[in-house]
């Protein structure tokens, strides 16, 4: 038997890749299943189930297409109703794998057919749990992202999950390991360790919501206390899990179409794209094709895509650095926004060679913004997190989360000139560049943000540890 957790940063998921006795089975895979494949071909074994533990938010999944590569049955828990072929197993139902089983607890709260998959060794030794977003490790999933489909509030989904816990996780001997379907980062839960795996006697001892003696009322009232209003795509995305969506490989072919640079303007006001740049925010900065948003690729890509543009039926066409298209793509493709209509042949270069308008942010360093800064009088928005916000900031700085800017943005005066950063300059550029777009040209961007700023002599609030402000 062996077990391989294959995690994927920029979106905080594990998916679990599951071998014994040359058959295999594969929980919550990716969007793009080529990997899985050469894997299983490499391993010379046959893929026999693919389990899915409930219909995913955040991303979407790769059952479908690697159940039309492979012929293996897609599974799921009791109570789902997906619009394709599927196994809808029963509680307590085994599937064998080689000399191995995967038996199903039905653990419905975060959504009513959340299922944790329990593996019994070929010794029938109750080995680990797969518990999806149900446990996670020092956290449960969120109970709120379920509740028009279920018909349910987020306290009877709290109060379903308290009883699946107790009933049917925190039963197993301490020693059973836990591999969740997300870590820190994900926004499927709100308190979540940076750790990817653990022990069900771990988490009776570090999670919170596994607290012994803990109380119905006090698990329902923890919570759900604090909940952020989950990103706007996520209902899109558990559309697409639900009822199946267009191959990846039709996907990439598409966002592959390589534009030239005379034609691009054309092709994206006749598509009504958006034009998306993944360039490092230091090279945006410095110049762009004119109403372009900045979304750097080596940040929280997907997850920042899906919680601003929102709609994932948006046409978008992309300006990447050279050999970064089909990673573009492909991080796209994963949180469910496949309306992709190309990208800029020969990068940003390649516009600039042509001569065509190119715009810029005006962006200062923290040493310029510390000479220019009058502490009182200067307008400073910090677009970090609340719970980074409340830990240490600038004083006199106003508290505007990019998570939240098509709210806020609204409030801006276009006549007052205001100071804008974030911890490191990623998220404050994305604000940038929405702002501009929209615009807005009365501000001035903090390049390295407070990581920079911090080290200046600018007045600041006292630090105080960001575990204590988690929740704000």
């Amino acid at each position: 038997m062996k077990i391989e957790q294959i995690y994927t940063g920029c979106l905080a998921q594990g998916a679990y890749y599951i071998t014994s006795n040359g058959e295999a089975a594969i929980i919550d895979p990716l969007r793009e299943v080529q990997p899985y494949l050469e894997r299983l071909e490499r391993d010379n074994v046959k893929l026999k189930y693919i389990f899915e533990t409930h219909f995913h938010a955040d991303f979407v999944s790769g059952h479908v297409d690697l159940s039309k590569a492979t012929a293996a049955p897609i599974v799921y828990g009791p109570t789902a109703q997906p619009e394709f072929d599927a196994i809808i197993a029963t509680d307590g139902q085994e599937f064998a794998i080689g000399t191995i089983k995967i038996k199903v607890l039905h653990t419905p709260g975060h959504t009513m057919e959340s299922t944790t998959y329990l593996l019994v060794d070929e010794n029938g030794n109750q080995h680990a749990i797969f518990s999806g977003d149900t446990l996670f490790i020092g956290d449960v999933g969120r109970p709120d992202l379920a509740q028009k489909a279920a018909h349910m509030t987020q306290e009877q989904l709290a109060a379903t999950l308290y009883h699946s816990l107790r009933d049917k996780i925190m039963t197993l001997p301490d020693d059973v390991i836990v591999y969740p379907a997300h870590g820190a980062g994900s926004a499927c839960g709100k308190n979540m360790s940076k750790e990817t795996v653990s022990t069900i006697g771990n988490q009776k001892v570090t999670n919170y919501a596994l607290r012994a003696n803990m109380t119905e009322a006090e698990f329902i009232k923890e919570v759900t206390d604090g909940l952020l209003p989950p990103p706007a795509y996520f209902g899109m995305n558990v559309a697409m899990n639900k009822q199946g969506y267009e191959s990846f490989e039709s996907v990439l072919n598409h966002g592959m179409k390589a534009i030239p640079a005379k034609d691009f303007e054309a092709v994206a006001e006749d598509s009504g794209a958006l034009i998306l740049d993944t360039r490092k925010n230091s090279e945006f900065a410095k110049g762009f094709i004119p109403q372009s948003i900045n979304i750097g690729i080596e940040g929280d890509f997907a997850p920042w895509v899906g919680a601003l543009i929102a709609d994932v039926k948006q046409p978008i066409i992309l300006v990447t650095e050279i050999d970064q298209e089909e990673e573009t793509v492909t991080r796209l493709s994963r949180v469910g926004f496949d309306n992709i209509i190309g990208h800029l042949e020969g990068g940003f270069k390649a516009w600039q060679e042509a001569g065509f308008e190119i715009d810029s942010i005006n962006r200062i360093s923290a040493e310029q913004f510390s000479r220019e800064v009058k502490i009182g009088e200067s307008k400073i928005i910090d677009v970090r997190k609340e719970s980074e916000y409340a830990a240490e900031h600038v004083e006199e700085a106003f508290s505007k989360p990019l998570a939240y800017i098509n709210d806020w943005i609204k409030d801006i005066n276009p006549q007052e000139n205001f100071y804008l950063h974030c911890a490191g300059g990623y998220r404050s550029m994305i604000a940038a560049s929405i702002l501009q777009a929209r615009g807005f040209r009365n501000f001035t961007e903090i390049e390295g943000g407070f990581n920079a700023i911090a080290k200046t002599s600018i007045p600041k609030t006292d630090f105080v540890c960001q575990s204590k402000t988690l929740n704000n």
